[in-house]
């Protein structure tokens, strides 16, 4: 059987090589930008997407993609 402490070593070794893969992939996403929309100024993001009204049924909207 391996030596215990080599098995921590490589353990800790794992999960210190999974932290870069994490912060390399943080960056990345981070350069490639990418977010949200843009909102125009004063519109609250929250609500931009809602249209007021009645909305179509959700039977109706399949039938719609369907055809």
């Amino acid at each position: 059987m391996s030596n215990p402490s080599f098995q921590k070593r490589q353990k800790e070794r794992a999960r210190q090589e999974k932290q870069r893969n994490k912060q390399v992939e943080k960056q990345r996403r981070k350069a490639e930008g990418g977010g949200a929309d843009p909102v125009a100024p004063g519109v609250d993001p929250d609500i931009a997407h809602i249209i007021p009204g009645p909305q179509p049924r959700e039977d109706e909207e399949e039938e719609q993609v369907v055809t």
